[in-house]
Formats: structure tokens, C-alpha cells, sequence
């Protein structure tokens, strides 16, 4: 059996599971490079039997499963992924299987750009080292508005932290009703009002249809010039354009982004020529712990499969 691990960009997952646990004579080939030309794809892929697949970061389409005849197992981190053609695989009846995952890491990020943001840490620390003493006044969090796009689970950790802060934490989503919302202690606004008045707004939704672009040029020449914007979700849900034309022309105070629709991010993206906009390279997920969950899991669906009884499927 040749297993092939895609993206594993700090080369942790021979550290984190025990793969001496595979069947005798199993191949495991560790990728730790992004493969973004589909030929090269195929062709490094086509002599696996088992592709694991780190959340989105290799697309899989139809016509990418279809080229790969060797192919007879999929093993997503996480318990979904978009990138995969799920259908695709049902077709040439291909299990995909999950994984579990610590549900805390992104809400705690959300909250590391929040205060890098109004507490100015990134500057302050380059001007810092530079030199310089104290460039610029701070913000207090303590009685502003907190806006949150989507109050689910993460949502729903971002405010408990918000209002620990003494914030005001306000809530829209397109299912969100105010009995939930109170629940989470904040108050249900509809989106404009959201975006109109909020000090710090926030994105938790997950990234579909409905939700596609769902922050735009009307949403974001709606906030405050001392507002800031944070999004630790997917690209997709935010017009990138409008949002690289607000903080260019400084109409909102600043930005912390995790999600960007190219990964990894450019250099040269001109995101990273802005001072106000803090960025990470979608850290939202990459602690230790998670990662441990997520090969220790990856493992087990390989072992499952292989004696005929595979777990934790999506298809």
C-alpha cells in the first residue's frame, strides 16, 4: 500500500501518529511543498493507493480523482472539505474519511489579530526593534461593539471572550434568531446595522453558496474609519478587491487576516505592503494538539479501511 501525506508544510506528520502501525510493506511518502500545476499533481500522485489530504490546501476535482486509477482511498483532516469532489469519488466509489479536530484554535487566533490590531502590537514591535519608542495611541476594547458574522460554535467562543472583555457583542447570520443569539450573550442586528456600527467585526461562517461574498463594498464602506476588520474564515466569503480598495485608501482602520484566496499568500500580494493589516498564514487551525488529532485519526481511517471496515466517512 503507497500512501501519499499532501501539504504537510512543517513536516510534523511522521512525528505526530505512529505509522510504524501500517501493514508490512506500506510506502509513506511525505509532501511538504505546495503542488499547484495539475500535471505535476497527477504525476506525483498517480502511484498512491491513499491520498491524505490536509483541509483545502490541494483542490481535488473530478477530473484530478478520475485521472488517478491507482487511487482507493481519500483521508481529509477535519470532519469536511470543499475541495473535494465528493460525488466524484461515490462515482468510482472511492471512501473519503475525516478526521476529528480541537475545536478552540481558531477562536483563539481571532482573538491574538483583535488585540495585534488595536493594540497595535505588530508596529509597535517593528518600530520597536528599529529604534523607536512608542509610534502611536493604542485602543481600549473595554465597551466597544463587537460584530460577528456568524454565531455558531467559533462564533460563539469570539464572544464569550468579547464580553469577558466588557464589549458589547452584537450578531447577524442569514439563520441566526434572537433566542441564540442571546444565548451566546449578544444581540441579533441585521447586517447593516452590523457592519455600521461596530468597532471590530468578525467572520465565522462557513463558506458556501449563501455565504459566498457575503461581505462586499456596500458592508465594508458601511463601517466605521476606526473600525476594524478581522476575518479568520475563508477568503471567499469577502469581496478581496473591495477589501484591498477600503484598506488602501484607509476608510477602516485596519485588517487581520488568516484566509487568503491564493495559498500560500505572495509576497508580492499587495495585502502585504499594508502596515494596518496584520497577516498569518492560515494559522487558524495549526497548533500542535489539533494536529495531533488530525494524523492520529488519519491513521486509524487508514488501518480501518484497510481491514474493511472504513470510519468516519463523507461519502
Amino acid at each position: 500500500m503507497k500512501i501519499a501525506i499532501l501539504d504537510d508544510y512543517l513536516r510534523v506528520a511522521e512525528k505526530l501518529a505512529d505509522w510504524s502501525r501500517l501493514p508490512p510493506g506500506s510506502e509513506l511518502v511525505v509532501f511538504d511543498r505546495p503542488i499547484s500545476d495539475r500535471d505535476a499533481l497527477l504525476a506525483a500522485l498517480r502511484p498512491f493507493d491513499v491520498v491524505v489530504l490536509m483541509r483545502e490546501r490541494t483542490p481535488f476535482p473530478a477530473a484530478l480523482i478520475e485521472a488517478l486509477p491507482n487511487l482507493r482511498l481519500l483521508v481529509t483532516t477535519g470532519g469536511r472539505n470543499a475541495a473535494i469532489d465528493l460525488a466524484a469519488c461515490r462515482a468510482r466509489e472511492i471512501p473519503v474519511s475525516g478526521t476529528g479536530g480541537v475545536g478552540t484554535p481558531t477562536a483563539e487566533l481571532t482573538w491574538g489579530l483583535i488585540l495585534a490590531l488595536v493594540k497595535r502590537i505588530p508596529a509597535e514591535d517593528r518600530a520597536l526593534r528599529a529604534g523607536t519608542w512608542q509610534t502611536g495611541l493604542t485602543e481600549g476594547i473595554a465597551g466597544k461593539r463587537l460584530g460577528l458574522v456568524g454565531l455558531g460554535k467559533l462564533g460563539t467562543q469570539v464572544a464569550r471572550v468579547g464580553l469577558a472583555f466588557g464589549m458589547e457583542v452584537v450578531a447577524f447570520s442569514q439563520n441566526l434568531d434572537d433566542t441564540r443569539a442571546a444565548a451566546a450573550g449578544a444581540r441579533r442586528v441585521d447586517k447593516a446595522e452590523l457592519f455600521a456600527t461596530s468597532d471590530v467585526v468578525s467572520l465565522h461562517l462557513v463558506l458556501g453558496e449563501r455565504t459566498r461574498g457575503i461581505v462586499g463594498a456596500d458592508e465594508l464602506s458601511a463601517m466605521k474609519p476606526s473600525a476594524f476588520f478581522v476575518n479568520t474564515s475563508r477568503a471567499g466569503l469577502v469581496d478581496m478587491d473591495a477589501l484591498l480598495a477600503a484598506l488602501q485608501a484607509r476608510r477602516i482602520a485596519g485588517a487581520g487576516l488568516d484566509v487568503f484566496p491564493e495559498e500560500p499568500l505572495p509576497a508580492s500580494h499587495p495585502l502585504c505592503a499594508l502596515p494596518h493589516v496584520v497577516l498569518t498564514p492560515h494559522l487558524g487551525y495549526v497548533t500542535r494538539e489539533n494536529f495531533a488529532v488530525f494524523y492520529q485519526d488519519a491513521l486509524d481511517d487508514i488501518l480501518a479501511w484497510h481491514r474493511g471496515a472504513p470510519v468516519r466517512l463523507l461519502t
